[in-house]
């Protein structure tokens, strides 16, 4: 399973669809979460050994750097942790899971329809 800021991340590169730690800490400080960029860069690198994001090596002023994009197994590992709420917590998982999706706002929500394959 990911962590709350592992999940935010990830969250925050869908969004932005493409781009390097910098980009994706920005679209994190309009969340609302202030986060060093150094945690940005290790979150991101562990998302990639786990094999939800995908990286490209790009030249930049200060050298090179990594550019991220989510990685389409995003999908299949959502489902994953679906199924383990249910196999876990059972009717009573599933049932704080639809709270917790109510207490989104309509965009929150498509979004994670879209991301689930629901939509």
């Amino acid at each position: 399973m990911l962590g709350s800021l592992e999940t935010e991340v990830l969250l925050a590169l869908r969004e932005l669809g493409e781009g390097p730690a910098r980009d994706v800490r920005r679209a994190l400080e309009q969340r609302g979460l202030r986060v060093a960029y150094t945690t940005v860069a290790t979150i991101l690198t562990r998302l990639y050994a786990k094999g939800l994001v995908r990286r490209r090596r790009e030249a930049c002023q200060g050298g090179e750097r990594y550019v991220y994009r989510p990685a389409e197994v995003e999908q299949k590992y959502l489902r994953n942790i679906l199924r383990g709420v249910v196999a876990m917590f059972g009717p009573a998982g599933v049932v704080h899971l639809n709270e917790e999706i109510a207490k989104l706002n309509p965009s929150e929500e498509k979004a994670l329809r879209r991301r689930l394959g629901l939509d």
